[in-house]
């Protein structure tokens, strides 16, 4: 269990269960899919900042662990429709729910999770973090969709990327901090006038979110040219595979010499990987894994500062720690 985990590990535990029993389903097939996604592992990094940015910002009541789990079933759903639509058979480490069960299953439970999310939002009962939730859930699919539309196009610079990463990544990772600090600040706000703090602390919050998600998906884009099957529970080079231009491979392709260009522009084209190891030695040569490197560590130094008005304590520094392991990540 990782440091972050054992400084929730009661609430980390009980959120863990909550999920369990939230995947409860008359119709075998949905529990069986659902448990073996669920199940299969992960950090569980968007709960685990739903409770602690509650919990930094002084919360005491137990809707933060629905509010996770709540988080928790979002991300699965995306994840089940991601990999149908990348035609993923890897997912941390085993087989993809698709690779075992096929495409609509999976597809129809990920709707399932969706749905059941959206159920206990409303048993939360907060209209301002329903509105949350529903606009990020939006967000995403619009990352998911653009991202689609963009594979195979080797022209794809860095602001594109950057986008794109924002809206299929770190806008959850925005909405679970958000969620955890709207919670607070409503138990803790002056219920006779609009608390300003309560406002300000949320939207830092929010910036917290925003950059340790940015931060995330870069490494985790990194890790897909240096990492290795073992540690990152996915073959290396699948980005490459299904003709994403990520941050490496975009560095790489504006600082190659004209045939290394060319070597990548055509892999994304064809969206194949079969030139990855000299693709690889370009990344590699002309600094790219180095600069996504320095792009990821910006964004860890902005989640940080974000949190500098936070009052100091466990949570924060727990916080602190979060981003940093980030970018030091294997996997």
């Amino acid at each position: 269990m990782l440091s972050f985990h054992q400084a929730i590990k009661q609430e980390f535990s009980a959120v863990n269960d909550l999920i369990v029993s939230q995947l409860q389903s008359d119709v075998g097939l949905v529990e069986n899919i659902g448990q073996y996604i669920v199940e299969s592992g992960g950090k569980r990094l968007r709960p685990v900042v739903v409770l602690l940015s509650a919990l930094a910002n002084g919360y005491s009541g137990s809707e933060h662990l629905k509010m996770a789990a709540i988080i928790e079933f979002i991300h699965t759903a995306t994840l089940l429709h991601d990999d149908v639509v990348d035609v993923s058979a890897l997912r941390r480490g085993r087989e993809t729910a698709n690779a075992q069960w096929g495409n609509a299953p999976s597809v129809l439970v990920g709707d399932f999770l969706y749905s059941r999310a959206f159920q206990m939002l409303v048993e939360v009962g907060d209209m301002p973090i329903m509105g949350l939730m529903a606009d990020a859930t939006n967000v995403i699919s619009e990352g998911e969709v653009q991202q689609m539309a963009n594979a195979g196009n080797p022209t794809i610079g860095e602001d594109i990327y950057l986008q794109v990463i924002y809206r299929k990544t770190a806008k959850l990772f925005e909405a679970s901090a958000h969620a955890g600090a709207l919670l607070a600040g409503k138990v803790n706000a002056d219920t006779s006038a609009v608390d300003a703090q309560a406002a300000v602390d949320a939207q830092a919050m929010s910036d917290y979110g925003r950059h340790l998600g940015m931060a995330f998906q870069i490494v985790d884009d990194v890790l897909d040219y240096q990492g290795d099957v073992a540690s990152i529970g996915k073959n290396v080079g699948d980005d490459l595979a299904e003709g994403k231009m990520t941050l490496p491979l975009i560095f790489a392709r504006d600082h190659s010499d004209s045939a290394q260009r060319q070597l990548i522009c055509d892999a994304i084209e064809n969206k194949t990987a079969k030139d990855f190891s000299e693709i690889l030695l370009a990344v590699q040569s002309t600094g790219g894994i180095d600069y996504s490197m320095e792009r990821a560590q910006l964004e860890v130094d902005l989640a940080k500062k974000a949190l500098e008005g936070l009052a100091e304590g466990k949570f924060k520094t727990v916080l602190m720690d979060l981003a940093d392991f980030a970018i030091s990540r294997s996997n």
